[in-house]
């Protein structure tokens, strides 16, 4: 079993490099999943992410208060409505629109909710 949370962390990982460079995909959730995952798998791997200069204190944040910071609130809500905006211009059928509406107002609802870090 650690060998799959290993290989699911490492996935992690990879993907939330990948969302250094492309805005929508969501860096610090999946840097909060490997950190999971590696809690189950490898203390090396584990340190070394919650250590990390920029990775560290979104999760350690997120780990002892469930905060998310002001920036991170900020990014996630522009995205959210750049993804919203792209549904719109590509002129999505209205209950494709509604769905994704509902499901972005209630993430954004559940990020403003959280304390800032």
């Amino acid at each position: 079993m650690r060998v799959l949370w290993l290989i699911l962390g490492l996935i992690s990982v990879a993907i939330g490099v990948i969302g250094v460079f492309l805005p929508l995909v969501p860096t610090v959730p999946l840097m909060l999943l490997a950190a999971f995952f590696f809690a189950r798998s490898s203390e090396r791997l584990h340190n070394w992410l919650i250590s990390h200069p920029r990775f560290g204190p979104a999760i350690e944040d997120w780990q002892t208060r469930g905060a998310i910071s002001k920036r991170g609130k900020v990014a996630a809500s522009v995205s959210m409505a750049a993804a919203f905006g792209i549904s719109l211009i590509l002129g999505l059928k209205p209950i494709i629109l509604a769905v994704q509406a509902i499901t972005l107002v209630a993430v954004a609802i559940f990020i403003w909710s959280r304390p800032s870090g």
